[in-house]
């Protein structure tokens, strides 16, 4: 599997760009009955003939944040276990999960979007996850949103329940500003540093994801190398 080359995309995309960035792909496939049926369910209530992309978009990212399980240990990295219709289906992801199912699901409803990736200081990680990962230097993915003639970055990873557990306010978005990090904890705390930014891709590059997985976290890596250690679970590593 090759990856998704990154193009330039200006300012003010041409018709030509949102056409490619509304599209279904490998893995945002929300031409998946699965991936419709996760749309239909957010935006129950939501009048889509009058409302505002912005309104859309709010919508599916409390949707994504909230309603999929943020969860490290036992992730499906293979290529089908990162389609958006497998991640609806299992429940569960982390920011590389998340980022993908919401980028398709704004496409899906007619909005711009495309992947993001850094690399975080997090400091609010548990202990054992920092033996995994090597320190609190994350490899991280999340979504960038073109509304109202902007592109945003979007983060809808850590739903309401983990971040209590941690004492982090949860990040919100209103469409209209960058939902990007939590920068401080619930008691002012720094929780989280972008360091080193990757850039945009339409679609997930997958030999770029795992290359930097492998070099960066090796041991967060189950034996066969497609997804993530099992056994234990963050919400439960709380302190």
């Amino acid at each position: 599997m090759t990856d998704t080359l990154t193009e330039a995309v200006p300012a003010t995309p041409t018709a030509e760009d949102l056409d490619r960035l509304t599209a279904a792909t490998d893995f945002l496939d929300h031409d998946h009955e699965t991936v419709s049926a996760f749309v239909d369910k957010a935006l129950q209530g939501v009048d889509r003939a009058t409302a505002t992309p912005v309104e859309l978009a709010v919508a599916l990212y409390y949707a994504v944040r909230d309603g999929i399980h943020y969860e490290v240990y036992g992730a499906d990295l293979s290529p089908q276990g990162l389609k958006a219709s497998s991640i609806i289906s299992g429940g569960k992801g982390f920011c590389l999960h998340k980022s993908v199912l919401y980028a398709a699901a704004c496409r899906s409803v007619g909005i711009p979007a495309r992947l993001h990736y850094s690399d975080v200081r997090n400091h609010l990680a548990s202990d054992r996850l920092r033996s995994y990962i090597g320190g609190d230097v994350f490899f991280h993915g999340l979504a960038t949103v073109y509304l109202d003639g902007q592109w945003l970055k979007v983060t809808p990873v850590f739903n309401k329940l983990l971040c209590r557990l941690y004492g982090m306010t949860p990040l919100e978005f209103d469409g209209r500003s960058d939902s990007l990090y939590h920068p401080f904890d619930a008691q002012g705390r720094q929780s989280m540093e972008f360091l080193t930014d990757h850039g945009d891709f339409d679609d997930v590059p997958y030999e770029f994801v795992m290359g930097n997985m492998r070099r960066k976290h090796p041991k967060f890596l189950d034996a066969e190398g497609t997804g993530t250690v099992s056994g234990g679970s963050l919400a439960d590593e709380a302190s």
